[in-house]
């Protein structure tokens, strides 16, 4: 039977974590912070913080190699409840939503770039046009579902690298922002407005830890999943500060601020008028990469639930290939409702919350595991421990405390579905042993 191999696995962390973030989110950062060295440290933070956590996700992964991710991880280390919570989360936040959000942006941008003034009903068309497609070919063998996703995150790491090198290249003169470090700088590095900046990027980097879900159908999971993990992660850190570099460089601060379609307007400022229409192509191309990593990823983890409980024992079921068809359809299904209705809008104002969290429990996680199982096989251990994961928990706990304190509604919803899904739990649980008996 096929496996995921390195190549695979890489890729599929790179197009999850490479979305709508990195395009979108600069402006909403302008509108606390004024400093190009700052704007850049924070997507430095927020990549060490991928990676600290990465790293730690792999000696989980490489311990306890099963698909499923923090549904794995939670269910072995803590309680099987915390880990249906936690696919419960990553089933309902972390990938339908998301996922849905990528088609609809792919759509929109898609049909900007094809014709003036389109239709209103066009982008969602061309998002449900996508979904059906990708869809289709996840469910078939894990051959075509390799390759397809490697070439989709190629052509997306080579879009981000010309667009960065032609923007730079025929912009006439760079802006005169500063990107070195200027007095009063290390004060923003601590302020509130970092603070909530960070949550932004944090989302951004969302992904980092995609193939943790894909554990059981790779190739020799202990050897490669440490490596794809870092890879993958350093990666995008990479791409993230070189895309914000570039849009600091070749578009004036002042028609940023406040403005979602940062890539628009970089490229506008690069290219001239018809920069306008070569961006909607490309972040066209580059969001099929981000709905197919997100429709191969998530319906693993409603696979091992599928698994565990009788009562989504269908959601389990692979085909001959081996592959989770009814899991990756009900997925696709969700995000495509999601699409057509557009109901998920409040649910990614608190999924950046919700999702944090999820990952701040699981590496705290490895602290549990190394003090219950001290003898534990881990063919991967995290290198410098305890500071690499520290580093991951300090800062992410940062963020998750100021989304408390300054926007208590959002994390009130995002504590209300964890709530959700344990009550969820306990009555399937209950109904699961009454068949027993």
């Amino acid at each position: 039977m096929d496996k995921f191999r390195f190549s695979a696995g890489t890729a599929v962390i790179i197009a999850n974590m490479v979305g709508t973030g990195v395009f979108t989110s600069l402006g909403l950062q302008l509108q606390g912070i004024d400093s190009g060295f700052v704007l850049l440290m924070l997507w430095v933070a927020g990549g060490l913080a991928a990676l600290c956590g990465a790293l730690s996700y792999a000696e989980l992964g490489a311990a306890l190699p099963r698909s499923g991710g923090e549904y794995n991880f939670l269910a072995r280390i803590y309680h099987p409840g915390a880990g249906f919570v936690s696919g419960w989360v990553s089933a309902t936040i972390g990938f339908a939503a998301p996922t849905a959000l990528a088609a609809i942006t792919f759509g929109k941008y898609l049909s900007a770039s094809l014709v003036d003034n389109p239709a209103p009903w066009m982008a969602p068309l061309l998002a449900s046009a996508l979904l059906v497609i990708v869809t289709m070919m996840h469910v078939r063998n894990r051959r075509d579902s390799a390759l397809a996703q490697t070439f989709f995150t190629l052509i997306k790491i080579a879009v981000i690298v010309v667009f960065c090198v032609a923007a730079l290249a025929l912009k006439g003169s760079w802006e005169s922002l500063p990107l070195t470090p200027q007095t009063g700088d290390t004060k923003l590095l601590t302020s509130g407005a970092f603070a909530v900046s960070l949550i932004y990027v944090s989302y951004a980097y969302t992904g980092w830890n995609a193939a943790t879900y894909l554990s059981s159908e790779m190739d020799n999971p202990q050897r490669i999943l440490p490596k794809i993990l870092v890879v993958g992660t350093a990666v995008v850190m990479l791409l993230y500060v070189a895309l914000n570099f570039t849009f600091l460089k070749v578009a004036p601060v002042e028609d940023m601020v406040g403005q979602i379609e940062i890539g628009y307007i970089a490229a506008k400022a690069a290219f001239g008028p018809l920069g306008a229409q070569f961006t909607g192509l490309v972040l066209a191309i580059l969001l099929i990469s981000t709905v197919s990593a997100m429709t191969l990823a998530g319906p693993r983890v409603l696979q091992v639930i599928g698994q565990d409980f009788r009562a989504f024992k269908a959601l389990g079921a692979t085909n001959k290939s081996g592959i989770p068809a009814r899991a990756i359809l009900f997925q696709s299904g969700l995000a495509l409702i999601f699409v057509l209705t557009s109901s998920f809008d409040k649910i990614l104002v608190f999924a950046g919350f919700t999702l944090g969290l999820n990952s701040f429990i699981t590496v705290l996680g490895l602290f549990v595991l190394r003090w219950r199982q001290p003898k534990l096989e881990r063919p991967f251990k995290v290198p410098l421990f305890p500071i690499v994961p520290l580093i991951y928990l300090s800062l992410t706990g940062w963020t998750l405390l100021y989304v408390l304190i300054k926007r208590p509604e959002e994390a009130l919803m995002g504590l209300g579905v964890i709530g959700l899904g344990l009550a969820f739990y306990f009555v399937t649980k209950k109904w699961q042993d009454s068949k027993r008996s």
